[in-house]
């Protein structure tokens, strides 16, 4: 039987950041470049937008908080990576922005809403972004990027490209993406350095499967079935897409197949046409040439 859950579902990343405040500030706090670092927080509750399609259901997980500023903060676990996903991620924080006036009338007093999303799958697959797992966008000018609209911003980390480096001044940054990617239910035994670390080394305590009741392991195991349900529904809707794509692709090729052969017919027609007239602009200026000659010779 394992002795640790996985902290990336839902039930033990929101037992973990959903309800120990001090284990959510040093998650954020370590994972997004804030000016300032966050000192206290408040939960927020209920949905910014439904899910538009009921497959998605289990693959995201949330936890939503204020910080003594006012300042709002969206952590999210996507599970699987899906096209339309970021700009989900961009309605949700737009939609948490715009709630401030709910609030307040005042547009100087909107305090800015950070997005962090976890995605266990890799996303940026191109050659330069290989090695790449740290995502930071925020609303800036192309031409001078130090020039930035404040309001929104948003971080997405590739979980399976995380490889842990020993960097001290970004200790705790580099330990929780190693408690999130290191620990699951083949986990027999925490590494050291993990434990040795005060919060890590709590929120450890929080992911171990004693520390759940039946009924609590039982929902885990029926989310752990539905992401496998999930997982298999997108890998058939991604087949059948690419076979949409493949039969498309050949039916276009045999379109531009035609149409090429059909140029060529045209082409070698309109070749044999130009070449008939050069043949006859040849005689008739041959047969010009003999008549010239023969006035010639008649004049004298």
């Amino acid at each position: 039987m394992a002795h640790y859950l996985d902290p990336k579902y839902d039930l033990t990343f929101k037992r973990v950041f959903g309800e120990h405040k001090h284990l959510c500030i040093s998650l954020i706090n370590n994972m997004l470049p804030l000016e300032k670092p966050i000192v206290s927080i408040e939960y927020q509750s209920g949905e910014l937008i439904p899910e538009l399609v009921d497959i998605l259901r289990n693959t995201i997980v949330d936890v939503r908080c204020t910080d003594s500023e006012g300042r709002q903060f969206i952590v999210e676990m996507q599970l699987f990576w899906y096209a339309s996903f970021k700009k989900r991620v961009l309605l949700n924080a737009a939609k948490a922005y715009t709630m401030q006036l709910e609030k307040t009338q005042k547009l100087n007093s909107l305090q800015p809403v950070y997005s962090l999303n976890f995605i266990n799958e890799v996303f940026e697959r191109s050659k330069k972004m290989e090695n790449v797992y740290f995502h930071h966008y925020k609303i800036v000018n192309p031409k001078d990027i130090e020039k930035q609209i404040k309001g929104l911003e948003f971080v997405f980390i590739e979980l399976p490209k995380f490889k842990p480096q020993n960097r001290a001044e970004k200790k705790l940054h580099d330990l929780w993406l190693r408690f999130l990617t290191e620990i699951n239910e083949q986990t027999e035994r925490i590494p050291e350095d993990l434990l040795k670390d005060e919060l890590i080394g709590e929120a450890v305590d929080y992911v171990k499967r004693a520390a759940y009741t039946k009924e609590e392991l039982a929902s885990y195991d029926k989310t752990k079935i539905d992401l496998m349900s999930a997982q298999s529904m997108l890998d058939d809707a991604e087949e059948k897409g690419l076979e949409k794509g493949r039969a498309e692709g050949e039916a276009e090729r045999e379109k531009l197949k035609a149409e090429n052969e059909a140029i060529q017919v045209e082409k070698e027609a309109a070749q044999a046409k130009l070449k008939e007239k050069a043949e006859n602009e040849a005689f008739l200026l041959k047969r010009i040439a003999e008549l010239e000659k023969l006035t010639s010779e008649n004049k004298h």
